[in-house]
């Protein structure tokens, strides 16, 4: 690869997982993901960090696979926020130009988002983003991109994110004691749209809900413009806890339960199928049957599914859902929850995989709904770099070393007698080698 393409990098701090992974935008306009790992999350709960020490740990290990296994030593990423503390509100906002013969440019757009982030909003929280909705140029109103329209006066109305400021500091603290720098916090559910979502879906009418380990994220689409978002604070591990009290088993046993043999409906589970659990500690097996197991999924499934409706209908568009729901994250694989989402809301349901925007022949363990805010992240990133015009800080190739870096080791003192001979015979044969492969 040549050393000047521009590389894009990510992490994805979940509740139960997180995801590292480095790619590029192809002459194609498609993403080639070159690394991608993931490693059990700790010290993460609802999409907070709880423990910075654990955190660290799990970032860490998957950055330094993820630099290994590329090649390239990235120190800039674009990293995604969610959890509990996340809300939306609406607000609009204009700019008094110069005259009415005034040709609005990006600089006028850029002033009037400018002046969005500056209004109050609840002690403890920031804006994360400001999301144009709509534009207005004098009487003109409804106007989608407002460049080119000459007016004294641009207004518009704004969908703005915010989130606590406390755990967006404890997520950059964590990024920075990993050596590396967040270019911008994503919000999750805009990172998962742009992944799976497609744009005659987002033209049409939509609503993600991208269930994921710790929160199950919304947003709503209509006209190619984001209407709504908002997080919830219940999703796959939720359900995980609740297999395991009302089974009395491990967590463990729970979440292999969950996966390997539940359903989200339990009419349609089989009465005669028993799945036997090794007992704690040498006590006896425990048998629980498929319908018990899917009942107590189904019961907090409807409860997600019942928070996910009353976003979509808070969103005011719930009528305008050509395209109905698309349910991506890990959760999304879950046996039947297409029939019940269908069932519960009424309207049509896909699965949501991240390949829309992959390049071919990408290594289909990547293509899993689990990913799609990971693979997300990486092309909302690519966006704000272009828009911006701006090259995140990218090292040589890590197996590369610089002269400067051999001048700058520290001289080893002198050895004398066949100590010496013995290591200068080694270091040559070392060097003749090493000049042979090169």
């Amino acid at each position: 690869m040549n050393k000047k393409e521009q590389l894009i990098a990510a992490v994805d701090i979940g509740t139960t997982k997180v995801v590292a992974l480095v790619g590029k935008i192809n002459e194609n306009e498609k993403l080639e993901i070159l690394a991608l790992e993931s490693t059990e999350s700790k010290g993460i709960k609802r999409g907070v960090v709880l423990n910075i020490d654990e955190t660290v740990k799990s970032i860490s290990k998957v950055v330094n696979a993820v630099k290994a296994k590329s090649g390239y030593d990235f120190k800039e990423v674009f990293v995604g926020i969610a959890g509990q503390h996340i809300d939306s509100i609406r607000t609009s906002g204009h700019l008094h130009l110069d005259s009415y013969e005034h040709e609005i440019t990006q600089a006028d757009i850029d002033t009037l988002i400018s002046d969005i982030y500056k209004i109050p909003i609840d002690v403890g929280k920031e804006i994360l983003h400001v999301i144009p909705q709509s534009y207005s140029v004098d009487n003109e109103i409804g106007i989608k991109n407002p460049i080119g329209f000459t007016g004294k006066r641009l207004a518009a109305n704004f969908h703005i994110v915010t989130g606590e400021i406390a755990s967006a500091k404890n997520i950059e603290k964590c990024i920075n004691r990993c050596g590396l720098k967040i270019i911008e916090l994503i919000l999750e559910p805009l990172a998962s749209s742009a992944s799976v979502l497609t744009e005659d879906e987002k033209e049409a009418g939509v609503a993600l809900i991208d269930i994921g380990g710790g929160t199950t994220d919304i947003a709503v689409y209509y006209d190619n413009i984001i209407r709504h978002t908002a997080v919830i604070p219940i999703a796959g591990s939720t359900i995980t806890n609740d297999i395991k009290e009302g089974c009395s088993i491990l967590l463990r046993d729970a979440e292999k339960l969950k996966t390997e043999y539940g359903s989200a409906l339990g009419e349609i589970a089989p009465d005669d199928k028993i799945i036997t659990i090794p007992g704690i500690s040498g006590r006896e097996p425990k048998e629980i049957s498929f319908k018990r197991l899917a009942y107590i999924i189904q019961a907090r499934m409807e409860e997600i599914i019942g928070s996910a409706m009353f976003q979509i209908e808070k969103s005011g568009f719930a009528e305008k859902l050509s395209a109905g729901i698309v349910v991506t994250g890990g959760g999304a694989l879950l046996k039947d929850i297409s029939q019940l989402i269908n069932f519960f809301t009424g309207y049509d349901v896909r699965i949501g995989y991240p390949s829309e925007y992959l390049a071919v022949g990408f290594d289909k363990d990547i293509n899993h709904p689990k990913y799609a805010t990971s693979i997300g992240l990486i092309l909302k990133g690519s966006e704000l770099l272009k828009k911006n015009n701006y090259v995140p800080e990218v090292k040589e190739e890590l197996t590369e070393k610089s002269e400067s870096e051999e001048q700058e080791k520290p001289k080893q003192k002198k050895e004398s007698g066949i100590f010496a001979a013995l290591k200068r015979t080694l270091t040559d044969i070392f060097e003749e080698n090493d000049a042979r492969l090169q």
